[in-house]
This record gives structure tokens, C-alpha cells and sequence, in this order.
């Protein structure tokens, strides 16, 4: 089995020489490696950058949670001393929450662009791995066509038209009236079928 597996690829490789594609089949299997090692490097950028993304993400959640929570119970804290009789006291309480708040606020405001800008120069990897990508697409685009001007250039002769057997092709009997070895309705179907055994 080995001999003969031996005797087709010299026997193709013969062929391949006597055609003149050797250098395209070296080419190929210097390009395709290249290729590879391209596809792995788009690959590792994209999952960096979802990596970051995601851990921008992460953080910058619970800093935009915390500041709605505040916001919601300072707005009830609000709503209740404005619904209750005047005193100095719970407003002066109040607005040194709020005041507080609006100091939390600013500071995970800032954490939440930092994150953001985080969240935006992960995306830079989108400008290398689409040169990447293009690279690698012209690379198949060309050994397509090299394929295909190969297939044509020493494809078989077809016979012809007429000449092949194109009884499968008929498909179902549009004027089956006069003709014997027509099936023209669904009850000769059925005693075609019967009489078979089925």
C-alpha cells in the first residue's frame, strides 16, 4: 500500500513538473504557512482586544450602578424631606449627602471615561488585522484563479451534448395520453406499487 502511495505522488509530482507547476505548487506551500501564521496573529490581536474590552466593562459597571442606586435614594431622601414639615436640620443633613454624592459622581465619572477610552483603543487592533486580512484574501483570490485557469487549462474533454445518456433527465411525462409505459394518475401508481409487493 505504502509502494503505491510512493508511485502516485512521484507519478504526480512527474506530472506536475512535465505541466510546469512546480513553481506554483512551491509557491503554495510557501505562501500557505505565511497565511497561517497571519490568521494566528489576527486571531491572538482579536481575542486581546476582547479581552480588554471585556475587563473595561467589568470595572466601569459597578461604578455606573453605584451612582444610580445613590442617585435614586438620594431623589427619595428628597422627595420625603420636601413632603414633610420644614427643618433646618434634615435639610442641611441632606445636602451635604448630595453634595457627597455629586463628589462621587464626578470621581466615577472619570474612572467610567477612563474605562471607556479603554474600551476604545482595543478597537485599534481592527486597523492591523484588517491589513492582515487583506493580505491574506488577495493570497486566496490569486490561488483561486490559478486553480481554476489550471482545471480549465488541462481539463478532460467533455462529450457531446447529444451524445450523452440523458434518460434521468426527462423528469415527469407532460402528455402521457397514447403512450404505454406512462404512469399518467395516482391509482396506476398505487397498482405499479401493489404489484411489486410494496
Amino acid at each position: 500500500m505504502l509502494d503505491r502511495i510512493g508511485h502516485l505522488t512521484r507519478s504526480l509530482h512527474e506530472n506536475l513538473l512535465a505541466l510546469g507547476l512546480d513553481g506554483l505548487i512551491n509557491r503554495v506551500a510557501n505562501d500557505m504557512p505565511d497565511a497561517r501564521e497571519r490568521l494566528n496573529y489576527v486571531a491572538q490581536m482579536t481575542e486581546q482586544a476582547a479581552q480588554r474590552v471585556l475587563n473595561a466593562t467589568d470595572a466601569a459597571l459597578p461604578l455606573q450602578q453605584k451612582i444610580e442606586s445613590d442617585a435614586a435614594e438620594i431623589a427619595c431622601e428628597w422627595n420625603a424631606a420636601l413632603a414633610a414639615p420644614f427643618s433646618e436640620a434634615a435639610y442641611r443633613a441632606l445636602a451635604e449627602r448630595t453634595a457627597a454624592h455629586l463628589g462621587d459622581t464626578r470621581v466615577a465619572a472619570n474612572e467610567t471615561r477612563e474605562h471607556l477610552l479603554a474600551i476604545m483603543m482595543a478597537q485599534d487592533f481592527q486597523d492591523l488585522t484588517g491589513q492582515v486580512i487583506k493580505k491574506i484574501t488577495s493570497l486566496a483570490h490569486e490561488m483561486e484563479q490559478q486553480l481554476v485557469q489550471l482545471l480549465v487549462d488541462y481539463a478532460p474533454q467533455q462529450t457531446p451534448r447529444e451524445s450523452r445518456d440523458s434518460g434521468l433527465l426527462n423528469g415527469p411525462q407532460i402528455n402521457p395520453d397514447g403512450k404505454a409505459d406512462v404512469v399518467a394518475v395516482q391509482q396506476q401508481v398505487d397498482d405499479l406499487l401493489e404489484s411489486l409487493g410494496f
